[in-house]
């Protein structure tokens, strides 16, 4: 029976679908009619069973779960799929993962893996109000569940989307930058959900997910600099005005991109020593990553 991944063609998703290819467990992608087609044949180049439907057709979703023995939920409008009103926070990462769940429930599939995110990401603004009302829907659903709760991804956070650009030199911080937070690589998120489906630790389970160490963002500047060998400029956005950008947000991802800040400014420190000692893997480090980008800088990629 196939595991059926919504969100496949996104960052983490798309990641889910190379492993449970690599490891040749079948899978069925849910896309969207407007899906990128690189995108969609990717996947079918992998093996997937590719369906089309939308987490706001409830029909679409019985389709899609017909015969899967758990799904895999990735699925957010945030940030790059952002429709206001259409494919809209509420719409899409509330209304349509609690429909998918339902789905998935009605169609007799075993278990439901649901990403949220870290458990200290609290405050009251769209995205974070969602991701709660979310999980406890899940827990609720008489599915077997795993919520899983990553801090700030290494491959957004750390990148130029949201000024952390050390090719141009200059790297913007969210408040003082003291707080350590433990970034998680996209690759690593995937690995916990394809290792959720048959661990046992994982079964009926919130497992909040970091990095192998939480680095403060201003050791994550010296990181960069000693790995890149450049010396950054470094700029740093209080929390009093990111809560003032919060307030005059135009909508709700605006209003959750300022949410969001306000709590990286707080810090994210996970421990990870009873989830590894459950589910071991290897995990990519601060260190790591920034080598990887210094390359990337040094060949002008």
């Amino acid at each position: 029976m196939p595991v059926l991944i919504a969100g496949a063609t996104g960052l983490v998703g798309s990641d889910i679908c190379r492993r449970l290819a690599g490891q040749g467990i079948p899978f069925r992608a849910l896309v969207r009619a407007s899906s990128d087609p690189s995108k969609v044949a990717a996947l079918q180049a992998l093996g997937a069973e590719t369906v089309i439907g939308d987490v706001r057709d409830r029909a679409s979703l019985d389709a899609a779960c017909v015969g899967v023995e758990s799904v895999i939920s990735t699925l957010s409008a945030m940030p790059f799929a952002y429709e206001p009103g259409t494919n809209d926070i509420g719409p899409t990462d509330r209304d349509g993962t609690i429909a998918l769940a339902d789905a998935a429930k009605r169609a007799g599939a075993r278990g439901f893996v649901y990403m949220s995110f870290s458990g200290n990401i609290e405050g009251d603004f769209p995205l974070r109000n969602t991701k709660r009302v979310v999980e406890a829907h899940v827990r609720e659903s008489g599915l077997d569940y795993t919520v899983l709760r990553p801090s700030y991804f290494m491959e957004v956070w750390l990148t130029p989307a949201v000024g952390f650009d050390p090719a141009s030199g200059s790297v913007t911080i969210f408040g003082s930058g003291e707080a350590p937070i433990s970034w998680i690589s996209i690759r690593d998120v995937a690995g916990f959900a394809v290792r959720s489906l048959d661990a046992p630790f994982a079964r009926n389970a919130t497992l909040e997910l970091g990095g192998p160490a939480a680095v403060s963002p201003n050791d994550a500047v010296r990181i960069f600099e000693r790995r890149t060998g450049r010396t950054l400029t470094v700029g740093h956005v209080p929390i009093a005005e990111l809560a003032t950008q919060q307030a005059a947000a135009a909508n709700d991802m605006l209003r959750s991109f300022a949410g969001l800040q306000q709590c990286y400014a707080q810090g994210d420190a996970i421990d990870m020593t009873a989830t590894l000692a459950e589910i071991p893997m290897p995990l990519v480090s601060v260190e790591d990553y920034a080598g990887e980008v210094a390359e990337g800088i040094g060949s002008g990629r």
